[in-house]
């Protein structure tokens, strides 16, 4: 299948800035696993904007001899590295991968293998996410990735997540994804739609399965839900859905079955879910207001929070 054509990996050290030290020696141990490995790619790119320690990025690269560092410009943001990446990649396909992610043995070659068909030029893996208990459960239950979906066919869809996607470098560069949003995540939804209003198919690969770390830790936690709230706000208007409608008995019952439905689908991948599940509703509603505080802040004052943020990470 590799020989059929090439691909880089693309990483950044923006995502590195939230990931504690043993569960990014977890993500890029799962990177080395992978068939096809990580030296079988054209390269491992890290775009370094200096958002980690000199020491660690060199300690990274010691035990991880197959990344490349490509310094970048201070305050390079998230999306902009990305790009950046792609930009600089030389694989005629260019696989996305996050730090804060453990990726299933297989996922490399499940995200590549589609790539054999001329036509397809963007293939989105499936994320849940990671942990069991009070505050895993929780977070299964109440954080942005939904559960896995359990099909196994590659499907046409309508979105992708960054942290589990590939594209073919040419179709990327004349299709990049919007680097100038008032967003702190949610470009690639915009890009998304994006794609799909202009005709273009995002092909989808229940296979190819990744576990994202839920935020870690009390602080990445409160700005973390503030901020999707943030998000929810500028997708709203920058993306024309039915989400912009008023509330419907019939919206309310579909948002309802989405809730049961992923429930029974954490059921399925682990049952200690429904042991916990009452103890975690607690966390569940705290993340919700959150959500909800952080909308309501952003529809009276648009950039603010994500202002406020950016202050809060200077000053750690």
């Amino acid at each position: 299948m590799s020989a059929a054509f090439n691909f880089s990996i693309v990483l950044e050290t923006e995502n590195l800035e939230t990931a504690d030290l043993a569960g990014l020696l977890r993500s890029l141990a799962s990177l080395e696993a992978q068939d096809p490995p990580p030296t079988a790619a054209n390269e491992v790119l890290l775009i370094d904007s200096g958002d980690i320690p000199e020491t660690l990025l060199a300690q990274l690269c010691q035990q991880y001899p197959w990344i490349k560092v490509c310094p970048a410009p201070p305050g390079t943001e998230y999306y902009q590295a990305k790009m950046l990446g792609a930009e600089l990649a030389t694989g005629e396909i260019i696989v996305y991968y996050d730090s804060d992610c453990i990726y299933a043995p297989d996922w490399m070659r499940k995200i590549l293998d589609p790539f054999s068909q001329p036509e397809i030029q963007v293939v989105a893996g499936e994320t849940t996410t990671n942990g069991v208990g009070i505050y895993g459960t929780a977070m299964a239950l109440g954080y942005i990735f939904p559960q896995y979906s359990g099909r196994t066919e590659l499907t046409s869809g309508k979105s992708y997540f960054l942290n589990n996607v590939a594209f073919r470098r040419s179709f990327l560069l004349s299709h990049p994804i919007p680097t100038d949003l008032p967003l702190y995540r949610g470009n690639c939804a915009v890009h998304a739609h994006e794609l799909v209003q202009s005709g273009v198919t995002i092909w989808q690969q229940p296979l190819a399965q990744v576990l994202h770390s839920p935020p870690n830790g009390l602080d990445h936690f409160f700005w973390r839900f503030l901020l999707i709230g943030h998000d929810y706000y500028w997708q709203k208007k920058l993306i024309p859905t039915a989400t912009n409608a008023e509330p419907t008995m019939s919206g309310i019952k579909g948002k309802l079955e989405i809730f049961i439905d992923r429930i029974r689908k954490m059921r399925d991948r682990d049952i200690r879910h429904l042991v916990f599940l009452p103890l975690s509703l607690p966390v569940v509603l705290i993340s919700s207001f959150l959500i909800y505080i952080g909308y309501s802040i952003t529809t009276q004052r648009p950039h603010y929070l994500l202002k406020k943020f950016n202050q809060h990470l200077n000053l750690k």
